[in-house]
């Protein structure tokens, strides 16, 4: 992506999207496309396409998105699908249309199967049951893997899935029903400290384990991927499995390779806040899936690494929180 390149980043207010744009800027690029939800509904086929058609990006990053925690997921499981079906389905068909260069469709982890063998690798897509919980936002995500692949093998795009673990940092969402873990458990720790409780309650078991990327660690794999030369760049596009024999999917795991789990991360969370009471665990109150540890050995051998320490994301994390949502405290 050279510098005079227009790059829209869809969903540049969220966790993901924020932190691209962050790191775009810090790479020089100047042009780029940005519009909140209000001045462009990606869910909207015509206002899309004229988004596309006026705009002509060279470039897009799909962080747009509706996304949420174990609740949210339970609570709105149309929502889910519909949404985010409709959002990547205007954006990819719109992006070929205009001609764009490079895309990059971003997901989750849980599009893999609950049971899938660990550290989880790129082929083990579509090998097995998906955690019911949020099955309908990973449906939605694996139909996105599908349509870039479906794109590329028929019309010769260059649209690349890229599936980070669990996320965390600057932007996040601290709702106190629909957020994920981290935020969740911060808000949590931080209203018991506030005051005064002698214990903190948490849902599950406290034994899953999950792994967790500082979303600017993310955003730097983004943009480090799209920038990656054209003969490496195509080489994780994925191939035609009725020519090649081969599943390869366009996709690649972004994380860090190790995860803790969830009692390990409450009592990190805890130590951040500063909180001093006790933590009680709720093991009516479901687990979501086992483990979600991601094999990045893909991501390693294209040259990039996470380099934020979690210890040092959460404080970071945990600054935000107070200084954004509760000044006061600041």
């Amino acid at each position: 992506m050279d510098q005079s390149a227009k790059i829209y980043v869809a969903g540049h207010r969220g966790l993901v999207g924020s932190a691209i744009v962050r790191q775009l800027q810090a790479a020089g690029h100047t042009r780029l496309l940005l519009r909140t939800h209000a001045e462009l509904d990606l869910t909207d086929e015509h206002a899309t396409r004229a988004f596309f058609d006026a705009e002509r990006p060279d470039h897009v990053f799909l962080a747009a998105a509706k996304v949420g925690g174990i609740v949210a997921n339970n609570t709105y499981p149309a929502e889910f699908i519909r949404d985010n079906l409709a959002i990547q389905t205007n954006v990819i068909h719109a992006a070929y249309l205009s001609g764009v260069q490079r895309l990059m469709f971003l997901g989750s982890s849980c599009i893999y199967p609950k049971l899938a063998a660990q550290p989880m690798r790129e082929d083990a897509l579509l090998t097995g049951p998906l955690e019911p919980t949020n099955r309908p936002y990973a449906l939605a995500k694996i139909a996105g893997i599908e349509m870039c692949w479906s794109y590329n093998r028929q019309y010769g795009t260059k649209y690349l899935a890229a599936m980070p673990t669990n996320l965390y940092g600057p932007g996040d969402n601290y709702h106190p029903q629909n957020s994920h873990v981290i935020p969740a458990l911060l808000r949590k720790f931080h209203e018991g400290k506030q005051r005064g409780d002698s214990t903190v309650t948490v849902w599950g078991s406290g034994t899953p384990r999950r792994e967790f990327l500082y979303s600017d660690d993310m955003a730097e794999a983004c943009v480090f991927l799209m920038n990656l030369p054209d003969d490496r760049y195509a080489a994780l596009l994925g191939s035609d499995e009725s020519v090649t024999g081969r599943f390869e999917p366009p996709l690649i795991n972004v994380g860090v390779g190790h995860d803790i789990t969830i009692r390990e991360l409450a009592e990190l969370v805890r130590d951040v806040v500063g909180y001093r009471g006790e933590i009680v665990y709720d093991a009516t109150k479901p687990d979501g899936t086992p483990r979600k540890l991601m094999d990045v050995g893909r991501l390693g051998a294209a040259g990039w690494t996470a380099r934020t320490p979690f210890a040092e994301g959460l404080k970071r994390a945990y600054a935000e929180f107070v200084a954004t949502l509760d000044p006061a405290a600041a």
